[in-house]
């Protein structure tokens, strides 16, 4: 190892070779639930050393784990807890290359975080729609290998629907060049595809070419309040009719997830919070072309019709943009307020939007029934059917114990409802080494053998991020 360690130092510089010292912000996971060891932190400068840096390791037999930002939620880009893995941490290769108006694209490095990526757009008068709380640490490269989601999927899509192109290192330490931004290329399987959501277990993605959009002439935000989760897809349906592509954000929070908010961060103002007979609230967000008034007209038209039907009892509109971000802010802070109130059983799941209403209430009711007291954290992107059902300890109890006693089990009545509906127990999160065995359980056995199929064609010798996804048997 000492050797291999030599040679990763000639490729990318001894001082960006880490193997002493406080490594958490490699070594431990987001949610601080997991803790690797890894043989060296390796963070290489540009494309040509991540080859290099592949090639090494393939030579001794050692395997890499990529990571961008670390802010993962599915224990997917941390070492295991053995000392011989390489952790290739991205993060030095963070510059935007270059924009072209033209062709409303941006072609970006794999360590570029978010944030820096929304903010270059938009000082070039162009919107980058991928928005998540992690923005301003999280990366592109973790982005799109993870195939986030985020608050505007409902207008958008998820990074893959962004993405046009990707420079990539394979596992035998080659360079894909596909950085074209080409909206049309139908020569052949799509690589890109494949590579996006794989986690870092076909390829390392190093640079990509995402999209771009005009910014909005105004952007409007409404807080509404809504009898019930049936209401809240009926008011989706209404907003779908009345504001077509200008519906950027819909977002569905649950009376006790807001209560979470108002408890521990007191200073946040969570509308409707003390109007005992409103079990849900949704945040829509309304982009348009062509002015503010108008956007405020067709907004102020919608939540008429919606209270005309009954799907809508209260609402407020956002006056400026400072009453927006803190309208927002109140959403995003949903899983800080859980964290405070303890440890919790996290779930991120798809369910066709229809179906929601009645997976929630038969699935609240099993979970009461099987384990009385537990307390549900609904929230989640109605609007492309995403749901964050997390489960809390009941009040006053050891949140510890409680995971320990019940996590397996919460998490089989979760994911068992959620195969019966049909949808899916990873729907932005991934799949990482939290999750590989739920695939297994959950996946048809057809698509499994595809998989393995792929892994094995690319990565014969299980170097990139083994043991994650899928099993390479």
């Amino acid at each position: 190892m000492s050797v291999l360690i030599e040679k990763l130092r000639g490729i990318v510089g001894a001082a960006n070779v880490l193997t002493d010292g406080d490594l958490t912000a490699w070594e431990q996971d987001w949610r601080k639930r997991s803790r690797g060891k890894a043989l060296a932190v390796v963070r290489p400068g540009t494309t040509q050393q991540v080859a290099d840096v592949v090639k090494a390791c393939a030579a001794a037999g050692t395997s890499i784990v990529p990571q961008g930002g670390n802010t993962g939620l599915a224990v997917g880009s941390i070492p295991d807890g053995s000392g011989t893995q390489v952790l290739l941490s991205l993060q030095r290769m963070n510059a935007i290359r270059g924009i072209d108006a033209a062709n409303l694209t941006v072609t970006v490095e794999a360590g570029c975080v978010l944030q820096v990526l929304q903010e270059a757009a938009r000082d070039a008068g162009f919107l980058f729609p991928l928005s998540l709380a992690a923005e301003g640490s999280c990366t592109i490269g973790g982005n799109l290998a993870t195939n986030a989601g985020g608050t505007q999927v409902v207008r958008y899509g998820n990074a893959r629907d962004l993405c046009l192109g990707l420079e990539v290192v394979t596992p035998q330490g080659e360079i894909w060049e596909g950085t074209n931004g080409l909206r049309k290329d139908n020569t052949g399987y799509d690589l890109r595809d494949l590579i996006v959501g794989s986690e870092g277990t076909l390829g390392i993605i190093t640079a990509a070419t995402m999209k771009l959009y005009p910014l909005p002439a105004a952007q409007l935000t409404a807080w509404a309040a809504v009898p019930s989760l049936d209401h809240a897809v009926t008011l989706l349906g209404l907003a779908h009719k009345r504001l077509g592509a200008g519906l950027t954000g819909f977002e569905v929070m649950g009376r006790f997830a807001l209560g979470l908010v108002a408890k521990h961060f007191p200073a946040l103002r969570v509308p409707f919070i003390d109007e005992e007979s409103v079990p849900y609230c949704v945040l829509l967000e309304n982009s348009d072309n062509e002015s503010e008034d108008h956007a405020r007209a067709r907004f102020e038209a919608l939540l008429e019709t919606a209270f005309e039907a009954g799907c809508v009892t209260d609402a407020v509109v956002a006056e400026n943009l400072t009453q927006a971000h803190q309208l927002w802010h109140v959403r995003e802070s949903i899983p800080l307020a859980q964290a405070e109130e303890g440890l919790n059983i996290k779930h991120d799941i798809s369910i066709a939007v229809s179906r929601i209403p009645t997976f929630v209430a038969e699935t609240d009711a099993l979970l009461q029934r099987e384990i009385p007291g537990v307390r549900l954290v609904n929230f989640g992107h109605l609007g492309d059917g995403n749901l964050h059902y997390n489960v809390q300890a009941p009040a006053g109890g050891d949140n510890g114990a409680f995971l320990r006693e019940h996590e397996d089990r919460i998490n089989a009545l979760v994911y068992d409802e959620v195969e019966k509906f049909e949808g899916s127990f990873s729907a932005e999160h991934g799949v990482g080494s939290l999750k590989v065995e739920k695939l297994e359980k959950h996946k048809s056995p057809v698509a499994l053998a595809m998989m393995r199929a792929i892994k094995r064609g690319l990565d014969p010798e299980n170097i990139l991020n083994p043991g994650r996804v899928i099993r390479n048997t």
